[in-house]
């Protein structure tokens, strides 16, 4: 076994993205080494308060104005968190009338989020998206079409587009180290309570609509847009509940196969969650993802890695969302552009629809 240096994603990082996903610049709005002008719309997304945390957390990148939250006794709850401690709250239309708003973070509920985002992208915003983009394509097709053409950010809100292990899994295939590509399989799952049983019965797509959307999105940024996605559901309850909790989708490409693997009853599912890529010339192995361990496989030497099984030294995840806002940060800036194009964040939420056995209609 060898260790590396923590040099090679600074190293990578200059690199270019696959080609076949990744082509599409977006323009900034903010001036360069400005703060940016922020708020959320939304604390009842399961992720809302570690975006709007985030946001506050980097107070030199980002000044957050206000929050939405039209219910007053869950904003009485919020306010005992560190992340909404001391907020402004707002309602929607004075947040969006606020003079010099760059920025919306959409924290709804699922079932509100393109509304939400639609009504952002129309006053010339830019917005970070939570996941997943709802279950109507052609409504976030339009959405997506509408910021193309205004030139407006939309981030989405995917967990580990910044990960390290996935950071060096992108940069990593991208410079052939794993040769031709033919199996990936990755597993993503957890266990959960009778009460967000209940919530998440509510979306017919699952397991694999509300968790496997994040892994959907780092396969595809990886090894491409499929050519075709096959969805397999089963109920481990049906007697109790609706609940799609135990998902497989198969993609295939024209060279290779890949899995996504997602169950809600997986006793501390989190420690086994994984995503392995398997090429011809190497094998990546991330498991567990959080926080990231990876081991990579070697036919031959390639740069600083040897023959072999290496298990390389990452460098440490930081906030789950500090990677995103950060990076955010600089594309409203006009310092880079974003490595996530309109075409690829479409392409991921058609594959997400299809491996949750959802139309595209």
């Amino acid at each position: 076994m060898n260790t590396t240096r923590r040099g090679f994603l600074k190293r990578a990082a200059a690199a270019s993205v696959l080609p076949a996903v990744h082509t599409m610049a977006r323009t900034s709005s903010a001036a360069a080494g400005s703060k940016i002008i922020a708020g959320q719309i939304g604390t009842r997304h399961a992720h809302a308060s570690g975006k709007v945390g985030t946001m506050r957390t980097f107070s030199d990148d980002y000044d957050v104005v206000g929050v939405v939250e039209p219910d007053k006794e869950r904003r009485a709850m919020l306010e005992k968190q560190a992340a909404y401690r001391g907020v402004t709250w707002m309602s929607e239309e004075q947040l969006l009338n606020t003079p010099g708003l760059q920025l919306v973070c959409v924290e709804t509920e699922v079932k509100d989020l393109l509304d939400t985002a639609q009504r952002c992208i129309a006053e010339n915003l830019h917005i970070h998206l939570d996941k997943p983009a709802g279950e109507s394509y052609p409504h976030f097709m339009r959405l997506v079409n509408e910021a193309r053409r205004r030139k407006r950010v939309i981030q989405m809100g995917y967990m580990f587009r910044y990960n390290p292990g996935f950071e060096f899994l992108f940069q990593a295939i991208k410079k052939g180290y794993l040769g031709q590509v033919f199996e990936a399989h990755t597993v993503i799952s957890k266990t959960v309570g009778n009460g967000t049983r209940a919530q998440l019965a509510r979306y017919p797509g699952g397991t694999m609509f509300e968790l496997g959307c994040h892994v959907i999105d780092s396969l595809i940024h990886a090894i491409g847009i499929p050519d075709k996605v096959t969805s397999y559901t089963r109920r481990t309850r049906p007697e109790k509940d609706t609940l799609a909790d135990n998902q497989l989708a198969v993609f295939e490409y024209p060279r290779a196969t890949a899995t996504v693997r997602s169950a809600l009853v997986e006793v501390d599912g989190g420690r086994r969650r994984q995503m392995v890529v398997c090429g011809d010339e190497g094998t990546i192995a991330i498991r567990p993802i959080e926080p990231p361990a990876l081991s990579l496989t070697l036919s031959r030497p390639r740069d600083t890695f040897s023959q072999g099984t290496t298990e390389v030294e990452l460098p440490r995840l930081g906030g789950r969302y500090h990677g995103d806002f950060k990076d955010l940060a600089l594309v409203l800036r006009g310092e880079k552009e974003l490595e996530f194009s309109y075409d690829h964040d479409l392409a991921v939420q058609k594959a997400i629809l299809q491996a949750s056995n959802l139309p595209l209609t």
